[in-house]
């Protein structure tokens, strides 16, 4: 489902949903007519255009589509960068810290979907309202004195997803350009050797430019059903790539556990929060991926997609970290791959991991198109489908991703402010709000249990939101006090 069908749907398409939505909920309570009639019914609606200007059917996900999707977007630098989080945290307190956010992460993601849907019914609408409409709901139905800021945090949520995500983008860039600079099939190619011949070095900035053009084609993509291909495959090296790193970590043993810090300061775990919450933040996927399924109950359900994919995130983000960490100490490299040595299968590791992040680029990159095309076509006056437009607008966003990741190629600093400063607010801010909002009724609170367990929630959000981007920025400002030194 692209960004025109999910956010800004035309009053027939409203109609066309609500029937559908009917359908689906005949299907599923056993009432109505016949299964087989239903689903030639659902396929008929789905296909006929209402008008000219409605967009062309996307077809749904399926469940194993959907976990591909959902995996890939948490899978990313964010899983080579534990090594690094948990030099911040220390050996005990990492890992305590790490399921802690972990936990409190999906719960957040779980309690969106509670608010959307209560919106949803609320309204009578067909589908649940994305992540920015929620909150914009929430607060317009909420107490009478929190409606007014109804549209101001409905945009402030698109500002952050968007930021988040294309950071993320940026982040891609500076991953693949740090992993392929080190690869020598690269450094021994005829189009090196040019360059050398005109005193032209191959570094990271250099890369980035290389990358463009795979990047680029790679997000003109525009469905996400004929992303699950691309995902997949990302997802393959990434798994790959992990599993051959973690051998080369365990293969001659690991130190022993007394040579490493137990705990850290206060400005160090600051910086592992923001890593961690980089790494688990896959809430502006959330909403998208179960708008697009085809059954989307099946998202949220006990083992849904949601709390099987995410758990088995967890366990790779545990597994990384612990043992990133524990083989590498404080040498550990803001990536795990940084650490291995010049061998043919190391090679091999930092180019397939290399590729899953660079074809994981386009997922996280839909999001934010999503977002900003449907308002980019309003402000130009396009009416319509418009993929010439699209596919430009895209090209622009890339370029612009590209050029801030040359302006800041600190990997692990970079991961640790927009976690901070980003991924904070949309993880473990908004949701507790909206669920306070939410679950307030006329004169009477949301409850002492709901109340309570938000604001620990928010208090712990807030405290590394601040930290983390404080300590954040300033060790940023003093890399490039030292790169200018």
């Amino acid at each position: 489902m692209d960004a025109e069908s999910t956010f800004q749907q035309s009053p027939n398409q409203n109609r066309n949903q609500t029937m559908t939505g009917s359908i689906q909920e005949a299907v599923e309570t056993g009432r109505g007519v016949a299964g087989g009639a239903v689903e030639v019914a659902e396929k008929s609606i789905r296909k006929q255009p209402q008008d000219e200007n409605e967009e062309e059917y996307h077809p749904p996900t399926s469940y194993l589509e959907t976990i591909v999707h959902l995996f890939k977007g948490n899978i990313g630098p964010g899983l080579f960068a534990m090594g690094d989080a948990f030099k911040n945290g220390g050996l005990i307190v990492a890992p305590l810290l790490t399921v802690v956010i972990a936990v409190v992460s999906i719960h957040c993601q779980h309690v969106l979907i509670t608010c959307s849907k209560k919106m949803r019914d609320l309204r009578g609408d067909a589908v649940c309202a994305d992540y920015a409409q929620t909150v914009e709901l929430c607060f317009e139905n909420g107490p009478m004195k929190l409606r007014g800021w109804s549209r101001t945090m409905g945009r402030l949520v698109d500002i952050f997803i968007c930021v988040t995500q294309l950071g993320f983008c940026c982040i891609y860039f500076v991953f693949i350009s740090t992993n392929v600079k080190q690869l020598k099939c690269v450094l021994s190619c005829p189009f090196l050797k040019i360059l050398q011949a005109y005193d032209i070095d191959m570094d990271v900035h250099l890369v980035m430019l290389l990358a463009f053009v795979p990047v680029l084609l790679s997000s003109l993509i525009t469905n996400l059903k004929w992303l699950t291909p691309v995902s997949m495959v990302a997802n393959v090296c990434m798994v790959l790539g992990l599993a051959i790193t973690l051998y080369y970590a365990l293969k001659d043993g690991l130190p022993e556990v007394k040579e490493r810090a137990y705990w850290t300061s206060g400005p160090q775990l600051a910086l592992f929060f923001g890593t961690a919450i980089f790494a688990f933040e896959g809430i502006a996927l959330v909403m998208p991926l179960k708008n697009a399924m085809r059954k989307p109950s099946q998202f949220e359900s006990r083992l849904g997609v949601l709390n099987v994919g995410m758990f088995l995130v967890s366990v790779m983000f545990m597994f990384a970290g612990s043992v990133g960490y524990m083989k590498w100490g404080e040498e550990v490299g803001g990536s795990l791959t940084l650490n291995l040595g010049d061998t043919i299968l190391a090679q091999a590791v930092k180019l397939m991991v290399s590729t899953g992040v660079l074809l994981g680029y386009p997922l996280q990159f839909f999001v934010a198109i999503q977002i900003m095309w449907p308002n980019a076509k309003q402000l130009c006056g396009i009416s319509g489908r418009s993929l010439v437009g699209e596919l430009s607008f895209r090209t622009i966003l890339v370029i612009l991703t590209l050029a801030i990741a040359e302006m800041v190629p600190a990997l692990g600093l970079f991961i640790s402010l927009i976690g901070a400063l980003c991924s904070t607010a949309l993880a473990l801010v908004f949701p507790p709000v909206i669920e306070l909002i939410a679950s307030s009724e006329a004169n009477k609170g949301p409850g002492l249990f709901v109340c309570t367990k938000n604001l620990i929630i928010l208090v712990v959000a807030l405290l590394g939101f601040f930290t983390g981007s404080y300590e954040s920025l300033k060790q940023i400002v003093n890399h490039f006090g030292e790169m200018n030194g």
